[in-house]
C-alpha cells in the first residue's frame, strides 16, 4: 500500500468542485486524510482567489492508475485541458508525493517540486504531515514550513464544511 498526498486546488465554482472532487476520491479511495482548506490568491495570473487542499490517501493501485483516476475527475468537473497552464481552474488535482519515491514514475516527477515553492501546497502538507521527511532533503514537511518566506504568498484558512464536518 502506498501513501500519496495529493494537492486540490479550484477557483472556478469552488465549493462544488472541491466537494465533487472529494466524494469522488472518497468513492475511489476509502478513508481521506484531510488538511484545512485555504484560500490565497491567484498565482502567476490575475484571476479570482483559489480554494487549496491537500489530501492524503493510501491505495495499491499504480501511480498510473491513480493518475488516470485523477484526470477523469477533473474532467468531470469541467477541466478545461486547453486552456494556458496559469490561468483559471475548475478543478486542479496533482500527485505531490508517493511514499519516498523520488523520480519519474508513469510520467509522473516525484515529489513535485511545487511542494517546496508554493505555500498553498507546502502550509495543507505540513499540516497534515508535518513529521513526513521530503524524500529529496531529509527535512520534514513542518521544517520546510518554518523556513519559507511566508511573505511570497498570501493564504488564509477557511471554513469548509464537507459531508456535514468541517474538513
Amino acid at each position: 500500500m502506498a501513501h500519496i498526498y495529493l494537492s486540490l486546488g479550484s477557483n472556478i465554482d469552488r465549493h462544488a468542485r472541491i466537494n465533487a472532487a472529494l466524494d469522488a476520491l472518497l468513492l475511489m479511495f476509502g478513508d481521506l486524510q484531510l488538511s484545512p482548506v485555504y484560500e490565497s490568491d491567484s498565482v502567476g495570473f490575475a484571476g479570482d482567489n483559489f480554494f487549496n487542499l491537500v489530501v492524503g490517501i493510501t491505495t495499491n493501485k499504480s501511480i498510473g492508475e491513480v493518475s488516470a483516476i485523477l484526470k477523469h475527475i477533473e474532467n468531470e468537473n469541467g477541466r478545461d485541458r486547453s486552456a494556458p497552464r496559469f490561468g483559471p481552474r475548475s478543478l486542479d488535482i496533482d500527485i505531490l508525493t508517493v511514499d519516498d519515491i523520488c523520480g519519474a514514475v508513469d510520467g509522473i516527477q516525484l515529489p513535485r517540486e511545487e511542494v517546496l515553492v508554493n505555500a498553498f501546497v507546502l502550509l495543507p502538507l505540513a499540516d497534515i504531515a508535518p513529521d513526513r521527511v521530503h524524500p529529496q532533503t531529509g527535512k520534514t514537511y513542518e521544517h520546510h514550513w518554518q523556513e519559507y518566506d511566508q511573505s511570497k504568498q498570501k493564504l488564509w484558512a477557511i471554513e469548509f464544511i464537507w459531508l456535514n464536518r468541517p474538513a
